[in-house]
């Protein structure tokens, strides 16, 4: 099993090593999340204010935040499904800020590379269509979350 992961770190701040490490972690949870071969997810490492940008035009929210999913897979209203494309799907777009990745690792006491990669996988279960709207989506995602970080030995300490 293999994920197809594009990373571009924008802001050229993040270490090679931690890219590789986002990227070695969402193999990771592909595996453990049945995540069809070959499936492709890009993930983009920006600034506060590129992040702030995207929050506002896409979500209406003019102030920056830690990480933004775009599913490609999901269907929306009116739309029609493509059938007998038989290729791996497009799962979407990650974009994290490194800034508030390294604020908040400040801020919760731990490493840039656990925020990050909490970030990443964060990203990652949106999409494959895990939600936090109502509290019980929330319980879902962030134990599986947890479970996944864990297991994978990035730890909050």
């Amino acid at each position: 099993m293999s994920l197809l992961i594009d990373i571009v770190d924008e802001t050229n701040s993040v270490s090679a090593d931690a890219l590789q490490e986002v990227e070695k972690l969402l193999q990771f949870a592909a595996e453990k999340e049945g995540v069809q071969d070959q499936a492709e997810v890009s993930v983009t490492i920006v600034t506060n204010e590129e992040i702030r940008e995207i929050n506002r035009d896409y979500r209406g929210k003019d102030t920056p935040t830690d990480v933004i999913s775009f599913a490609l897979e999901e269907e929306g209203e009116d739309e029609v499904e493509i059938v007998g494309a038989d290729m791996p799907p497009v799962l979407g777009d990650i974009i994290i800020s490194a800034d508030r990745t390294k604020e908040q690792a400040e801020e919760y006491g731990h490493s840039f590379m656990r925020e990050l990669g909490f970030l990443a996988v964060h990203g990652f279960l949106h999409l494959l269509g895990y939600d936090h709207m109502t509290k019980e989506e929330e319980e879902e995602m962030f134990s599986k979350q947890k479970d996944l970080l864990d297991e994978y030995g990035l730890t909050r300490s």
